[in-house]
Order: structure tokens, then sequence, then C-alpha cells
């Protein structure tokens, strides 16, 4: 059940209305409410959330896993928390996302390499940003996506701002609390509750979930990805050359 501001108390939300607030694909409207305003609280470890509600981690990771395989263009969005090799570690958490992209029929990597605004233009199909997420989703139709190495306060405005603008089902792996406004959320994800994931996934198909882009194994490129691949093909040939 959502909420019109018509139905909220003036001056806040009320506390009683706030216990039903789902955390639902948008899209919400201008402002959506911040998840936690409305009384949606973190779990603690060997929980999760999902549209809003606790959950155990199990129940969390085979819902995160269902969405992956049943709605349109997946996408992961690694930020820099994984995508640089800043400490020890972190290169093999990188892997763990890697292993988990080839498991989801379909799915797309778009990098959020920093968190600076992008003007004039962005590329969409290049990059994601947190000034402006929802051009990359809204342009490559993503309806489900993985946020992970993004630094807590830019996903949480990621996150709202997506919710606001897009149908997205947002998934959170976070190194820390959680997020409240994210669809589904697992707190203190390290290596072992990704590798969880991938093997959530993994059971689902064996146990008969076709996934939506059964046919398209493996991880796909946009057509950005594709002409610098094609460039980078081209400039190593030249050089054995």
């Amino acid at each position: 059940m959502k909420l019109t501001q018509k139905e909220l108390p003036k001056g806040g939300f009320n506390p009683i209305h706030a216990q039903k607030y789902r955390v639902l694909p948008g899209p919400e409207g201008l402002l959506p409410p911040a998840a936690a305003c409305c009384g949606v609280t973190l779990p603690l470890e060997g929980e999760g959330l999902v549209e809003g509600f606790i959950r155990n981690e199990n129940d969390t990771l085979e819902e995160m896993a269902r969405q992956l395989l049943t709605r349109r263009n997946p996408t992961i969005f690694p930020g820099p928390l994984v995508l640089w090799a800043w400490k020890d570690g972190v290169s093999v958490k990188a892997e763990c996302v890697m292993e988990l992209a080839e498991e989801i029929p379909g799915v797309r990597i778009i990098p959020m390499p920093d968190y600076r605004p992008i003007y004039p233009k962005i590329d969409p199909e290049a990059v994601i940003n947190p000034c402006h997420p929802n051009l990359t989703i809204l342009h490559n139709k993503i309806e489900v996506c993985v946020f992970i190495g993004v630094h807590c306060h830019f996903a949480n405005i990621t996150l709202k701002m997506i919710r606001a603008g897009t149908n997205c089902y947002t998934i959170t792996l976070c190194n820390e609390a959680g997020h409240e406004d994210s669809m589904a959320s697992l707190p203190f994800c390290g290596t072992e509750k990704v590798q969880a994931l991938t093997a959530a996934i993994r059971r689902l198909k064996a146990n008969g979930l076709k996934p939506l882009y059964a046919d398209m194994p493996g991880i796909q490129m946009t057509s950005a990805q594709k002409a610098v691949a094609g460039g980078l093909i081209y400039q190593r040939q030249s050089i054995k050359s």
C-alpha cells in the first residue's frame, strides 16, 4: 500500500500508516518519501529487507534471485569500492561479482566509476551517475538492477531518484547496514553473501525457473561498450602486426 500526501497528517508521516508502507518500484513521483520516515528499519546481520519489510537472509536472497531472472534488462552497477583495487581483497570481491553476472542471462554491467556530475551530457550506455541515474535506467529500459560497491550516501540519493521516476526494481548488496530505499537490500555484504546470491540464482534455475532471457546466456554489452571493445581489439591487432 502506498500513501498519498492527502492521507498524511500535516507536518509529517503518521506512524500508524507508516507500518503499511511498502518500498515498491515506481514511478512514485517527484518527491517520494524517505522510507526511513515511513517506519522502514534496517535489517540486522542474518536478515534482509524486501519491499520495506524485514525478512531472513535466505528469503531475501531468493527474492533477489527471482527478480534478476524474471524482470527485463537486468543490470549490475558496480561502484568505486569494487571497481578499483584500493585495498586487499577488493579484487576477490570483484571476481565474485563477475561470477554472479555470468549466472544471470541477458545481464549487462554498467559501472559507476565516480560520483562527479557529468555535464553537459552523460553516455547512458557507458556509465551511471548518482546525480542523474534515471537517465541510464530509462535509456536502457532497465527494470531490475544491483548496486554493489557504492558509498552509502551516494547510493541513498541514487535509490530515491530511481524510485521517483522509473519502474526499476533496485537491489543493494551493501557493505554496511543496508538501504531502506531499495526494494531489496542485504547488509554487511562481503564476498560470501555475493556468492550466496549466485548460489540462490543457480538453485532457482535448477528447480525449474526459466529465466526471461534464457536464450541470451552470458554478459551482454551495450552499443557503447561494443564500440569500445571493437576499438581495443583493433588496437591490439595493430600492435601485433
